[in-house]
């Protein structure tokens, strides 16, 4: 690696406006970091946090070829020490949770030469310090990476290929992957997890659900990329500068971030708005530009929408990045960025195009005709598959509260995030479109979820439970996206309007930019309703902790599955007999 990517470029910095120090000195590179936050939410973030130039601090510098698939790089990390003496520092790798695909090397700890440990959790590595720092002092670990990224899916940009033969892959869903014209290189920065009470790691990704939640940090990336391509990261651009090789280095500042993905990309076409003095953008694949286009009003409007009902969020750029996911994922989610999977952008574009590769396609033209003719079924699935795609916008836009402003860890106890964000995305549409739009998008998202599951054989099981728990992609889709948030609907039902309201926003404000618990929102909801705490607790223990799906969403069966017709009528018993027949071949279980 060139020496001279490994300096950061600090002189060209410090000519940014607005970096000069004001009052007590804070460090240059942590001003800028802190540029991404909006001027109101420094103060609120270092109430929660403390000072913010003591939270941990990244420096990374990153080269990609795509054509090789191959990323190089440097990492700076340095550490306050709080609690207890420091006697090594954990970093974590969630792309080699699967294979090993980034390679540590030229690791130092304060100076000195360190050999990484790689733990048995395969993410997971352990630095050494030769001598152990006290609270109080600091650590800087460098390090270089080298990584190879796996081609992504070729069937990801289509929306079977991307759920996968039965419905859910799992795995890391594409985020560590390249394209022709695309790298999703989410995990290739190492960076420090959480600890619990015990001073251990949080753990790692299970190839079901997230990949990782951290600690509140400043970091600072140069990121360079050939001639023609595009970074996409969260934070405040800082500069693209021509080298003199003709590639392009990308600048950014990002400030009390969770995490810091990383994307590129080739031909993606941009648009912007702004909501509240946040800069909202959308990018995407030029030839889904109308697509692109709608997806920017939607996420515009779920962040006004909530920011009217749940507070400010703390960053002044929002991005909304078309990626080719896969293993059933619709979104990805990160503080101040999202991925939207190009599966989606193409399925409404095109809603013929949904159909491509399906099992049983002469079954599924019989059955789409029962339904209502040669024309009304594609206009009903273009319909349902744009509802899908503003409902996946608005979940992920949530996420921005859950987990990315409220804390919460979402491989040990992801029902706490997950059933928030899928329930404030169908109060979006409420918000919105009004009570009936939520009704029917809670039976289609959350409740068929529900009883999908249990038409392919599969069994209900406790929601609050960690990923690994689960028995597929299917199972957890099920119980933590389809009826864990329908506690939240009974609780608003139990409390009133009112109360539930007040609760959610005190949740939001105690915790902003902290880390919540299992049954912190449940004592909120209890503060706004004291008369309702012990029935409240209750609600919480039965949809999250126990099992009575059938009983509390009923039996499923297939006419409750697809309701009716699109002529509104109901289905007839030959209809829903083929599609029990098919249901099989849908699922991947031939």
């Amino acid at each position: 690696m060139s020496a001279s990517l490994r300096r950061w470029p600090l002189l060209a910095l410090l000519l940014v406006p607005g970096a000069a120090p004001a009052g007590d000195f804070v460090p240059p590179e942590v001003q800028f970091s802190l540029q991404h936050l909006r001027p109101e939410e420094k103060a609120r973030a270092a109430q929660a946090l403390g000072p913010l130039e003591e939270l941990p601090r990244y420096q990374v510098q990153l080269e990609l070829d795509p054509k090789t698939r191959r990323v190089t790089g440097h990492l700076r990390v340095e550490l306050r020490v709080r609690n207890r003496p420091m006697e090594g520092v954990h970093l974590r790798v969630t792309p080699n949770a699967f294979d090993p695909r980034v390679t540590l090397s030229d690791v130092k700890a304060n100076g000195k030469p360190a050999k990484p440990q790689h733990l048995e959790d395969n993410s997971l590595y352990f630095v050494p310090l030769a001598t152990p720092v006290a609270p109080g002092g600091s650590v800087v670990v460098e390090l270089d990476l080298e990584a190879q990224v796996p081609r992504a899916s070729p069937s990801a940009n289509s929306l079977l290929g991307a759920l996968g033969a039965s419905g859910g892959g799992g795995g890391d869903y594409g985020a560590f992957s390249a394209a022709d014209d695309f790298m999703s290189l989410v995990g290739v920065v190492p960076l420090v997890p959480p600890q619990d009470a015990s001073g251990d790691p949080w753990t790692g990704p299970s190839g079901v659900g997230d990949l990782a939640l951290y600690d509140p940090s400043n970091v600072l990336a140069n990121v360079i990329v050939p001639a023609g391509w595009k970074v996409h990261v969260t934070g405040v651009p800082m500069g693209e500068v021509p080298q003199r090789d003709g590639r392009v280095r990308f600048s950014f500042a990002a400030g009390a971030v969770r995490d810091f993905p990383v994307f590129a990309s080739r031909g993606y076409q941009s648009l912007t708005t702004t909501v509240k003095g946040v800069t909202v953008e959308s990018h995407f694949a030029a030839r889904d530009a109308v697509v692109g286009k709608r997806v920017l009003q939607y996420a515009s409007d779920s962040l006004t929408e909530m920011e009217r009902r749940l507070g400010p969020l703390p960053f002044k750029y929002f991005r909304v990045v078309e990626a080719p996911l896969s293993g059933g994922a619709g979104g990805m989610e990160f503080p101040g960025l999202i991925t939207v999977g190009t599966s989606l952008y193409r399925g409404v574009a095109d809603p013929n195009s949904a159909l491509e590769g399906m099992p049983g396609m002469e079954q599924m033209q019989q059955l789409l005709q029962a339904m209502g003719g040669d024309t009304a079924p594609l206009a009903q699935l273009g319909k349902t598959l744009e509802r899908t795609l503003e409902f996946t916008v608005a979940h992920e836009v949530a996420h921005q509260y859950f987990a990315g402003l409220v804390g919460s860890d979402p491989i040990h106890s992801p029902v706490v995030d997950e059933s928030l964000a899928q329930y404030t995305a169908l109060l979006y549409m409420e918000w919105k479109y009004g009570r009936e739009m939520a009704d029917q998008m809670r039976q289609e998202a959350l409740v068929s979820a529900y009883h999908m599951l249990r038409l392919s054989g599969g069994k209900d099981a406790p929601a609050d439970r960690p990923t690994h728990d689960f028995q597929d992609s299917l199972q957890y889709g099920a119980i933590v996206y389809g009826k864990a948030p329908l506690l939240h609907h009974f609780s608003r039902k139990l409390i009133g309007d009112e109360a539930f309201f007040k609760g959610l926003r005190s949740y939001v404000d105690t915790y902003r930019f902290k880390w919540t618990c299992t049954d912190c929102l449940t004592r909120e909801l209890a503060k706004a309703s004291p008369p309702h705490a012990k029935e409240l607790e209750r609600l919480r223990v039965r949809w999250w902790k126990e099992t009575h799906g059938d009983e509390d969403l009923g039996k499923p069966n297939m006419g409750a599955l697809l309701g009716a017709g699109a002529d509104g009528k109901a289905l007839d018993p030959e209809t829903l007999k083929l599609m029990e027949e098919l249901l099989p071949g849908l699922l991947g279980e031939e």
